[in-house]
Formats: C-alpha cells, structure tokens, sequence
C-alpha cells in the first residue's frame, strides 16, 4: 500500500509540475518525509499530513484519504468493513458496533443527508484506525 500510495503521491506532485522541495514548501511537511513516502520507504502518512498535502495538491482531502486506504471503497457495495491488516476481531468488532448506531444524526439543528453521512462516517473510519494504531504503539 506503501509504494502504490507513493507513487499516486509522486503522479500528484509532477502533474502539477512540481518538485518535491515545492511540494514540502506548499504543505509545510520536511522535503525528506515527501521522498521517503513516495519511495516507499515511510508508511503512510497521518491524515493530518495528507490534509496538508490535499491542499497544497489542490485536489479533494477525500481522496487522498482514499488512496492512502483510510476510507472504504465504495461504501455502498461493501457491507463488510474495511479494517487495517492489523486490526484484531475485536477491534473490527468495537468499530463495526460504534457504526452501527442509526440514531438521527445532526449538525447545527439539521439533519444530515445520506451522503453527508457517509462522508462523517469516512472521516471517522480513518481516525478511529489511526487512534487505534497509536494505542497499539503505546503498549
């Protein structure tokens, strides 16, 4: 996943006809982290990072969220979720449960849409996996 993220990343960057070192400066992150990550010598970056590569890129947060496997592919096909190879059963277990609450969800008074909804539950997927790694790191 590593070096196919990275090369995405690469494609991005000459696309825009641009260096690395003109990609570091744009998003602010270390000229030798952008090498590593489209090398394949770093894992994937934090989805902190790749919002600041997203913007610098000008393409959507989303999908480099996607491309670096954070977020499920094609949601609506997939009733199964997708974890990290790492995740245990329980874990897939503890996120499949935390999903599956089907209350009314709002923001600001008003209810969302359904695709507002799987754009929340996107978003989440790639931070609980992350807290979950960082957690796991910890012990």
């Amino acid at each position: 996943m590593e070096r196919i993220f990275g090369s995405y990343l690469k494609e991005m960057r000459e696309n825009k006809g641009w260096s690395i070192n003109q990609l570091a400066q744009a998003a602010d992150i270390s000229g030798s982290q952008i090498s590593r990550i489209e090398n394949g010598q770093r894992g994937i970056p934090k989805p902190q990072t790749l919002r600041k590569m997203a913007e610098a890129l000008e393409v959507p947060y989303e999908e480099l969220m996607n491309k670096a496997g954070y977020l499920q592919q094609n949601a609506a096909k997939h009733e199964e979720i997708t974890a990290p190879a790492w995740a245990t059963s329980r874990d897939k277990r503890d996120f499949k449960k935390m999903l599956e609450d089907d209350g009314e969800l709002m923001f600001d008074g008003v209810p969302l849409s359904g695709e507002d909804k799987q754009r929340i539950k996107d978003v989440l997927t790639g931070l609980f996996w992350e807290a979950k790694q960082m957690n796991k790191r910890k012990k």
